[in-house]
């Protein structure tokens, strides 16, 4: 779990500012004020006094932004207790699942589904506003994004008689270890299969990369059983608190 959190406090400052708050890593998005792209992650262990805890919760509200923290609970087993004990609430627990290459299980992509890297800005334009639209957010996508998206890992769209219906993402490895992330799909072309390509194409990607570990964190437990169908594994638990 150490590991898994490590990489987590290593790549997620890309592309954000940071501050050093006590025992946390404090990120910053500068283009957007979403709670899922900007929030601490403690050190291996935390126990920060009270303290602590208000001078986070300080330099997030000078920013106008919500106070919030994400981290995988087994790396700092104390802290919820005293986070909820300085005002902070649960969001949300969702699961940590990861994959080896021995527990992979390809699956290939439904008939009439291409799936394929993004090849060009509007590419990535369509990629992300299907993703934003089957996540329930707005479609538009700035220049600003699409540059950090070309940037950032390795990408995957599913695309159906040229429309692209939804995508997903490998971040970069460090030390054997990647994250999938934003696998999504558009209502009206689920139930088919199409995740579970995404999220197979991708795994297969970093692993024959040299990745030893692929983790994610599945939103609820449906998705979780399209994860495990391509050989993902529970393997513990990520928290969301934040302060309102």
């Amino acid at each position: 779990m150490s590991a898994i959190q490590t990489y987590v406090r290593t790549t997620a400052p890309r592309g954000r500012e940071t501050e050093r708050i006590g025992p946390f890593l404090a990120t910053y998005s500068p283009d957007t004020q979403h709670p899922m792209l900007n929030y601490a992650i403690p050190d291996d262990g935390a126990r920060p006094s009270a303290a602590e805890i208000d001078a986070l919760t300080a330099a997030y509200r000078r920013r106008g932004l919500l106070p919030r923290l994400e981290y995988f609970t087994d790396a700092a087993p104390d802290l919820e207790k005293l986070l909820v004990g300085a005002g902070y609430g649960l969001e949300r627990r969702v699961p940590l699942m990861t994959c080896t290459p021995a527990d992979r299980v390809d699956r290939t992509a439904p008939v009439g589904i291409r799936l394929r890297a993004p090849e060009s800005d509007e590419d990535f334009r369509r990629m992300r506003a299907a993703q934003n639209i089957a996540f329930g957010e707005a479609p538009e996508i700035g220049d600003a994004e699409v540059d950090r998206l070309k940037t950032t890992g390795r990408h995957v769209l599913a695309e159906a008689d040229g429309v692209v219906v939804g995508g997903g993402v490998a971040l970069d490895i460090v030390d054997g270890t990647t994250e999938v992330a934003g696998i999504a799909v558009l209502e009206a072309y689920r139930g088919r299969g199409i995740a579970a390509a995404l999220t197979a194409h991708l795994t297969r990607e970093v692993h024959e990369a040299g990745a030893h570990t692929a983790f994610l964190t599945p939103g609820d437990l449906g998705i979780g059983n399209v994860y495990a169908r391509v050989g993902y594994r529970p393997a513990g638990e990520c928290v969301h608190l934040s302060m309102s």
